[in-house]
């Protein structure tokens, strides 16, 4: 009632995972999307910058409020935006057509100042100061690390290196920019979700894990190394700008580093890695090309 003047008479959906995600239809018959999460500080810059890029026409959903603090979950609400289709595929063209949103976003977001969005999420969090190769994930952590495959330890390791050494500033974007978190009509994007999970790290990091990551529908997977080309390359064209040297050996690594994390994560909660043949058998040359 406070903040949305009506009261909830039905709930749409429910669904949860590191957000707990809660479609209402209110008594004026309105719908409305309400998010609530672990309050780690993050949320607040996230949900400005998505107000800001809907302010200015990107297809994302518009925040009606900005973060809350309720006890120890941050919760907003913003407008619905149901419909549109997932585009599905991990060809080099469907990779493009995911860079070419993927630049207008990071586009949109260049301009938008609020504060950085630490710490970063888990799966792109290579800076983090925690003891260790990985970041520090409680569930994670008091499991058998032995399970987890040598040669995805040995490549996190040398990722790390790589990624750490880089000087190059940071940024502004999205780092979980998921097939699932996109919705298409008519061959245009209408939506695009998820904005917890904005990132500030280098942008040809955020660009290569982008790469990545675009076809995931749900099991973590790695698309082929050419898509992945594919998307840098648009990516960059669209954006006007080449990357360095420097630039492009990050992306690479920054390519490499979510699917790392991922076969950890499934590895460890005793679930068949989805991704795992495919960096299995990209390893060597996505590694090459980071110069890792």
């Amino acid at each position: 009632m406070e903040h949305l003047g009506a009261e909830p008479v039905a709930v749409l959906f429910e669904a949860r995972s590191i957000s707990a995600v809660f479609g209402l239809l209110l008594a004026t018959g309105r719908d409305v999307v309400v998010k609530a999460r672990e309050d780690d500080g993050r949320a607040a810059s996230c949900v400005a910058a998505q107000a800001l890029l809907a302010d200015r026409g990107f297809p994302c959903a518009r925040p009606i409020t900005p973060a809350t603090g309720v006890g120890a979950l941050a919760v907003h609400a913003e407008e619905s935006r149901p419909g549109g289709e997932l585009l599905r595929g991990d060809s080099p063209d469907v990779a493009a057509r995911y860079a070419a949103v993927f630049a207008r976003l990071m586009d949109g977001l260049a301009g938008v100042a609020v504060s950085p969005p630490l710490p970063n999420p888990r799966w792109i969090r290579w800076d983090h100061t925690d003891p260790g190769l990985w970041p520090s994930i409680e569930d994670l952590d008091r499991r058998d690390q032995h399970a987890v495959p040598a040669y995805v330890v040995e490549t996190a390791g040398r990722l790390r290196e790589r990624l750490l050494a880089a000087d190059l500033p940071r940024v502004l974007g999205h780092a979980d920019f998921e097939a699932q978190n996109l919705r298409w009509r008519d061959g245009h994007i209408w939506a695009v979700h998820d904005w917890d999970s904005l990132a500030w790290q280098p942008e040809a990091a955020l660009a290569g894990a982008a790469s990545a990551v675009f076809p995931k529908t749900g099991p973590a997977l790695l698309p082929p190394i050419e898509s992945s080309e594919a998307f840098l390359a648009t990516y960059q064209d669209i954006r006007g700008r080449r990357f360095t040297t420097e630039e492009q050996e990050v992306a690479w690594a920054a390519s490499l580093w979510p699917a790392a994390h991922d076969v950890r994560w499934e590895t460890l909660h005793g679930t068949p890695p989805g991704s795992h043949d495919a960096v299995r058998a990209q390893v060597t040359e996505r590694l090459h090309r980071a110069n890792a």
